[in-house]
């Protein structure tokens, strides 16, 4: 049965075998990363075609007799100052990701973590009053090297205060936030007894779990 070391002392917390124990689906983790990134953009970029360029309105010039090429408009978009042909338009880059396919992911890239021993476990509760310096003890005592995530509950948001100015955190994520690209960018994962079964819910499809990963 997989584990994680207990930062917090005593023996290492067993790991459900389901969420924690899959095998590796590479094309599907790639899939919801892409899902996932793509619904954080704005898509809000925006260029004028000729028609929403100001002015134009009056031929630069008659039609013939000029011997110059033939001129409808001033904002033609081979003109200076001229509207932008087949520009950027608002738009959604979101796509759906089935909700069997994000557990899936979810499920692999949390045993992913629980192989390479890079999922630890920590009581936050020693760090209701705010200690930086305690942070860092914790994290150099565990030995992780690389980038890390801490996963906390929406009641534990005091212990994020110890870790979220120190440079090896990636960031500091409500459990309910936390998606499959936040664990693929971390190379470790430092998470609270109550974040890690509310994890474990959401990877097995518990309904008593908020949200779908």
């Amino acid at each position: 049965m997989p584990s994680a070391k207990n930062l917090s002392g005593g023996s290492a917390v067993s790991l459900d075998e389901k969420a924690f124990g899959a095998s590796f689906n590479g094309p599907l983790v790639h899939e919801s990363v892409r899902a996932e990134l793509n619904a954080r953009r704005a898509g809000t970029h925006a260029t004028k075609t000729r028609g929403n360029v100001r002015g134009g309105g009056a031929k630069p010039w008659r039609q013939k007799g000029t011997g110059r090429a033939r001129a409808g408009s001033s904002r033609s978009p081979i003109w200076t100052g001229g509207g932008t042909v087949f520009g950027p338009q608002p738009r959604s880059y979101t796509f759906k990701v089935n909700r069997k396919e994000k557990r899936a992911a979810l499920r692999s890239i949390l045993s992913v973590h629980a192989e390479r021993e890079t999922l630890a476990v920590f009581d936050p509760k020693a760090f209701d009053t705010p200690s930086t310096k305690a942070a860092t003890k914790l994290i150099a005592d565990w030995g992780a090297t690389g980038s890390l995530l801490v996963v906390l509950t929406e009641d534990q948001a005091q212990a994020a205060l110890s870790f979220r100015n120190l440079a090896q955190v990636r960031a500091v994520l409500p459990v309910e936030g936390v998606g499959v690209v936040d664990l693929v960018g971390a190379a470790n994962v430092l998470v609270s007894q109550e974040a890690l079964d509310s994890l474990a819910a959401r990877a097995n499809g518990d309904k008593t779990a908020t949200v779908e990963g």
